[in-house]
């Protein structure tokens, strides 16, 4: 694993959830039409009755393509997820401190120095930064 998919996972949590939104707001775009008509029942004794028709306002043309951009945004998201999941369990495979590390250096985006204070133990902004990059070099 490399710093730059872990800088990756990020940006690919924040783009499941903006997507997630995209596609929320791509159905809402659906606009539902309601009426009411008046017939009468196709067998006798024909008596007049009141119809509810419902459906969708939008062309053939329309739909399909609501439906190809959706699939598209689809297809992202779980590219997206892929990687989330993949660098979560890699997490789960290396040791309690450099996870520690890598959620306050990557993850939170903090300097070495605020990580060494976090980190505890009398640690240094260089000492954590050497610890990190030597784990990553043999990892």
């Amino acid at each position: 694993m490399d710093r730059k998919i872990l800088e990756d996972y990020i940006d690919a949590c924040e783009y499941i959830r903006e997507t997630r939104a995209e596609i929320a707001r791509l159905k809402g775009r659906k606009r539902t039409v309601r009426d009411k008509v008046r017939g009468s029942n196709p067998d006798w004794p024909y008596e007049g009755r009141s119809f509810c028709l419902e459906g969708t306002a939008e062309t053939p043309e329309e739909s399909g393509a609501l439906a190809r951009e959706e699939r598209l945004l689809q297809e992202q998201v779980k590219t997206a997820e892929e990687l989330k999941i993949g660098v979560e369990e890699w997490m789960q495979d290396i040791p309690f401190r450099m996870q520690r590390i890598i959620r306050y250096k990557i993850f939170k985006d903090l300097t070495w120095e605020e990580t060494a204070v976090l980190m505890g133990k009398k640690c240094t902004g260089e000492g954590v930064k050497k610890e990190f990059q030597r784990f990553m070099k043999n990892n």
